[in-house]
Protein backbone atom coordinates (compact mmCIF):
# COMPACT_ATOMS: atom_id res chain seq x y z
CA UNK A 1 0.00 0.00 0.00
CA UNK A 2 1.09 3.63 -1.23
CA UNK A 3 1.74 5.84 1.53
CA UNK A 4 -0.44 9.10 1.21
CA UNK A 5 1.05 12.03 1.57
CA UNK A 6 -0.83 14.57 4.03
CA UNK A 7 -2.14 18.08 3.87
CA UNK A 8 -1.67 20.39 6.60
CA UNK A 9 -2.91 23.74 6.72
CA UNK A 10 -2.06 26.69 9.06
CA UNK A 11 -4.84 29.20 9.66
CA UNK A 12 -3.22 31.78 11.71
CA UNK A 13 -3.27 35.26 11.86
CA UNK A 14 0.36 37.81 13.11
CA UNK A 15 -0.16 40.91 14.33
CA UNK A 16 3.42 41.73 14.42
CA UNK A 17 5.68 39.04 12.82
CA UNK A 18 6.38 37.05 15.71
CA UNK A 19 3.83 34.21 15.60
CA UNK A 20 4.09 34.32 11.39
CA UNK A 21 8.06 33.13 12.20
CA UNK A 22 6.31 30.09 14.69
CA UNK A 23 3.87 29.34 11.54
CA UNK A 24 7.11 29.24 9.25
CA UNK A 25 8.46 26.88 11.68
CA UNK A 26 5.93 24.61 12.51
CA UNK A 27 5.62 24.50 8.15
CA UNK A 28 9.17 23.66 8.01
CA UNK A 29 8.67 20.72 10.53
CA UNK A 30 5.60 19.65 8.87
CA UNK A 31 7.13 19.62 5.54
CA UNK A 32 10.41 18.08 6.21
CA UNK A 33 8.06 15.05 7.48
CA UNK A 34 6.90 14.68 4.39
CA UNK A 35 3.54 16.87 4.37
CA UNK A 36 2.35 19.36 1.85
CA UNK A 37 1.74 22.20 3.34
CA UNK A 38 -0.69 25.49 2.81
CA UNK A 39 -0.42 28.76 5.13
CA UNK A 40 -2.80 31.03 5.30
CA UNK A 41 -3.50 34.81 7.34
CA UNK A 42 -7.09 34.30 8.90
CA UNK A 43 -7.61 38.01 8.36
CA UNK A 44 -7.39 38.36 4.62
CA UNK A 45 -8.84 34.48 3.82
CA UNK A 46 -9.91 33.98 0.63
CA UNK A 47 -12.33 31.59 -0.72
CA UNK A 48 -10.09 29.57 -2.38
CA UNK A 49 -8.71 29.36 1.04
CA UNK A 50 -11.61 28.39 2.77
CA UNK A 51 -11.46 25.55 0.06
CA UNK A 52 -8.19 24.65 0.89
CA UNK A 53 -8.55 24.60 4.49
CA UNK A 54 -11.54 22.09 3.76
CA UNK A 55 -9.54 20.04 1.94
CA UNK A 56 -6.59 19.62 4.20
CA UNK A 57 -6.35 16.59 6.39
CA UNK A 58 -4.92 18.61 9.67
CA UNK A 59 -5.40 21.90 10.45
CA UNK A 60 -3.14 23.87 13.21
CA UNK A 61 -4.61 27.66 14.19
CA UNK A 62 -2.13 29.63 15.56
CA UNK A 63 -2.69 33.50 16.69
CA UNK A 64 -0.94 35.76 19.34
CA UNK A 65 -2.27 35.87 23.03
CA UNK A 66 -3.48 39.18 23.56
CA UNK A 67 -5.51 40.31 26.70
CA UNK A 68 -6.02 36.35 27.39
CA UNK A 69 -7.42 34.95 24.48
CA UNK A 70 -6.43 34.95 20.74
CA UNK A 71 -6.35 38.02 18.62
CA UNK A 72 -9.44 39.93 17.80
CA UNK A 73 -8.74 38.75 13.99
CA UNK A 74 -8.36 35.08 14.61
CA UNK A 75 -12.17 35.31 16.62
CA UNK A 76 -13.60 36.30 13.60
CA UNK A 77 -12.04 33.76 11.65
CA UNK A 78 -13.31 31.32 13.97
CA UNK A 79 -16.57 32.78 14.20
CA UNK A 80 -16.93 32.30 10.29
CA UNK A 81 -16.14 28.84 10.56
CA UNK A 82 -19.55 27.71 11.91
CA UNK A 83 -20.28 27.49 8.05
CA UNK A 84 -18.42 24.46 7.89
CA UNK A 85 -19.96 23.49 11.38
CA UNK A 86 -23.31 22.81 10.23
CA UNK A 87 -22.39 20.72 7.40
CA UNK A 88 -19.21 18.59 9.65
CA UNK A 89 -16.77 19.69 7.40
CA UNK A 90 -14.20 19.58 9.36
CA UNK A 91 -15.22 16.18 10.96
CA UNK A 92 -12.54 13.96 12.19
CA UNK A 93 -9.56 16.16 10.93
CA UNK A 94 -6.82 16.54 12.93
CA UNK A 95 -5.94 19.98 14.65
CA UNK A 96 -3.23 21.73 16.80
CA UNK A 97 -1.89 24.97 17.78
CA UNK A 98 0.52 27.35 18.62
CA UNK A 99 0.98 30.71 19.78
CA UNK A 100 3.24 33.61 21.16
CA UNK A 101 2.96 36.72 23.56
CA UNK A 102 5.96 38.93 25.27
CA UNK A 103 5.32 37.13 29.24
CA UNK A 104 7.13 33.85 30.11
CA UNK A 105 2.98 32.58 30.60
CA UNK A 106 1.10 35.90 29.19
CA UNK A 107 -1.97 33.66 29.63
CA UNK A 108 -0.87 31.48 26.09
CA UNK A 109 -2.22 28.33 27.94
CA UNK A 110 -5.73 30.05 27.65
CA UNK A 111 -5.36 30.53 23.94
CA UNK A 112 -4.68 26.56 23.47
CA UNK A 113 -7.42 25.72 25.07
CA UNK A 114 -9.78 28.11 22.81
CA UNK A 115 -8.14 26.17 20.15
CA UNK A 116 -8.80 22.73 21.27
CA UNK A 117 -12.46 23.85 22.03
CA UNK A 118 -12.56 25.36 18.08
CA UNK A 119 -11.50 21.50 16.62
CA UNK A 120 -13.69 19.77 19.78
CA UNK A 121 -16.83 21.70 18.32
CA UNK A 122 -15.90 20.45 14.81
CA UNK A 123 -15.33 17.05 15.64
CA UNK A 124 -11.25 17.38 14.95
CA UNK A 125 -8.79 15.07 16.69
CA UNK A 126 -6.46 17.47 18.66
CA UNK A 127 -2.61 16.30 18.40
CA UNK A 128 -0.53 17.66 21.14
CA UNK A 129 3.08 18.93 21.77
CA UNK A 130 4.22 15.08 22.98
CA UNK A 131 6.95 17.12 24.47
CA UNK A 132 8.32 16.81 28.29
CA UNK A 133 9.32 20.66 29.34
CA UNK A 134 12.67 22.21 29.14
CA UNK A 135 14.57 24.73 31.65
CA UNK A 136 12.94 23.81 34.26
CA UNK A 137 16.14 22.44 36.67
CA UNK A 138 19.25 23.91 37.47
CA UNK A 139 21.14 22.11 35.12
CA UNK A 140 18.70 23.20 32.53
CA UNK A 141 19.14 25.84 29.67
CA UNK A 142 16.13 28.50 27.89
CA UNK A 143 17.65 27.37 25.04
CA UNK A 144 15.83 23.86 25.60
CA UNK A 145 13.21 22.86 23.37
CA UNK A 146 9.32 23.42 24.91
CA UNK A 147 11.35 25.53 27.14
CA UNK A 148 8.02 27.04 28.37
CA UNK A 149 6.45 24.09 29.29
CA UNK A 150 3.68 23.52 27.91
CA UNK A 151 1.83 20.63 26.86
CA UNK A 152 -1.23 21.49 24.46
CA UNK A 153 0.92 22.94 21.82
CA UNK A 154 3.65 24.98 20.66
CA UNK A 155 4.22 28.22 22.80
CA UNK A 156 6.74 31.20 22.33
CA UNK A 157 7.45 34.39 24.32
CA UNK A 158 8.78 36.83 22.63
CA UNK A 159 9.61 40.38 23.73
CA UNK A 160 7.28 43.34 23.59
CA UNK A 161 10.01 45.94 22.37
CA UNK A 162 11.83 43.91 19.73
CA UNK A 163 10.67 42.80 16.00
CA UNK A 164 10.12 39.52 14.74
CA UNK A 165 14.06 38.25 14.62
CA UNK A 166 13.67 38.50 17.65
CA UNK A 167 11.43 35.37 18.63
CA UNK A 168 13.70 32.68 20.43
CA UNK A 169 15.77 29.70 18.80
CA UNK A 170 14.15 27.39 21.22
CA UNK A 171 10.45 28.55 20.86
CA UNK A 172 11.39 28.45 16.80
CA UNK A 173 12.99 24.61 17.21
CA UNK A 174 9.69 23.99 19.60
CA UNK A 175 6.98 24.92 16.54
CA UNK A 176 9.17 23.07 14.35
CA UNK A 177 8.57 19.94 16.28
CA UNK A 178 4.95 20.78 16.71
CA UNK A 179 4.78 20.55 13.16
CA UNK A 180 6.18 16.70 12.36
CA UNK A 181 4.47 15.72 14.98
CA UNK A 182 1.33 17.02 13.60
CA UNK A 183 1.79 15.83 10.08
CA UNK A 184 3.76 12.03 11.41
CA UNK A 185 0.74 12.16 13.59
CA UNK A 186 -1.97 12.63 10.43
CA UNK A 187 0.04 10.09 7.82
CA UNK A 188 -0.53 7.26 10.66
CA UNK A 189 -4.33 8.86 10.62
CA UNK A 190 -4.77 8.23 6.69
CA UNK A 191 -3.22 5.15 6.67
CA UNK A 192 -5.08 3.55 9.31
CA UNK A 193 -8.37 4.68 7.40
CA UNK A 194 -7.27 3.57 3.52
CA UNK A 195 -6.38 -0.06 5.46
CA UNK A 196 -9.90 -0.52 7.09
CA UNK A 197 -11.46 0.75 4.23
CA UNK A 198 -8.79 -1.95 2.46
Amino acid sequence: MTAVRPTVALAYHSGYGHTAVIAEAVARGAAAAGAEVVQIGVDTITDEQWAQLDAADAIVFGSPTYMGSASGAFHTFAEATSKRWFIDAWQDKVAAGFTNSASKSGDKASTLAYFQTLAAQHGMSWVNLGLKPGWNATTASENDINRLGFFNGAAASSPSDAGAEAVHKADIATAEHLGERVAKHTAIVLAGRAALAG
